[in-house]
């Protein structure tokens, strides 16, 4: 009987309530989390106050009426959701005061761009086998969308590793992104995407290659010994064919051995086929001799 006489006569208490927030404007987003619960005084009986502990303790806030203190931050008063709030509370509770008077949200403009993917590669090749030409990734980007401050930040994202041994043959692979840390707020279009790379047998060629002299002056004339230089180059199988004498260019630059005081020519090779895979020049140093 004296339980039952305490739990009939009404109180004032304090009640916490988890918080969700509702209408804030399409174009905007919260780009921090917000305060997650608050404090209500209310006045009910005990046996309200006990069995509103019991169920969903989740009170939704209009956010519909933002007013803005600065760049990105934006606050709404309690006094205003007092109706609102009431509504949410069970029957017979009734609410006295919001203890938080201010609620303040961090809200950005929402906005989209599309980021470069970049690739994480681990792959070692069997001897006499390369890649033929650059990885390929499809989709090389994706669209993100969020807040603006964190949206900006962002100009690349990375790839998970890809790992292969002893490769020889072309390959395709799923590969996963890797979301950048704190992206909670942003949306991603694409979750995967495909690196492939086509493989081929790799063989040594040489070709003899005629070069010029530049930035001679007038009335200097110079004998050296070789009118060409040997050019040893990498290429795959299916290209071998391709190479002519004619697709390497080779110069040497006089200014740059007068400047420096060199009794000899640098050969440089200032043009090739972009499928060479790499190449050297012998000999890397041509003697000269100026005739008076």
């Amino acid at each position: 009987m004296w339980f039952l006489i305490t739990l009939s006569k009404e109180y004032t208490t304090s009640l916490t309530f988890s918080v969700n927030y509702k209408n804030i404007p399409q174009d905007k987003l919260l780009q921090n989390n917000p305060k997650k619960e608050i404090d209500i005084i209310v006045k009910s009986t005990g046996f309200n106050i006990i069995r509103s502990g019991f169920g969903d303790k989740t009170i939704t806030l209009n956010a519909n009426s933002l007013r803005k203190k600065s760049s990105g931050s934006y606050y709404f008063l309690t006094r205003n959701q007092v109706s609102t709030i009431q509504k949410q509370l069970h029957s017979g509770i009734e609410l006295q005061q919001i203890v938080l008077d201010t609620i303040y949200l961090d809200i950005g403009t929402l906005t989209s761009k599309k980021v470069a993917l970049k690739p994480n590669l681990d792959i070692k090749y069997q001897i006499g086998y390369d890649i033929l030409e650059p990885v390929s990734v499809e989709p090389d980007s994706i669209f993100i969308s969020g807040p603006e401050a964190q949206v900006k930040n962002i100009t690349s994202i990375d790839l998970k590793v890809i790992k292969l041994e002893n490769v020889r043959e072309d390959f395709s692979k799923d590969v996963e992104i890797v979301l950048p840390k704190n992206s909670g707020n942003i949306k991603f279009n694409s979750k995967f995407t495909t690196i492939s790379g086509k493989v081929e047998k790799f063989t040594e060629g040489t070709l003899e290659v005629p070069f010029t002299i530049k930035n001679l002056p007038r009335g200097v004339d110079l004998t050296i010994l070789n009118k060409t230089v040997e050019i040893v180059y990498v290429v795959g199988l299916s290209n071998f064919n391709k190479i002519d004498k004619n697709f390497f260019e080779v110069v040497c630059d006089y200014n740059l051995s007068k400047d420096n005081n060199l009794g000899y020519l640098l050969p440089k090779v200032i043009g090739k086929p972009d499928y060479v895979k790499s190449f050297k020049v012998i000999p890397n140093k041509i003697d000269f001799l100026i005739q008076k």
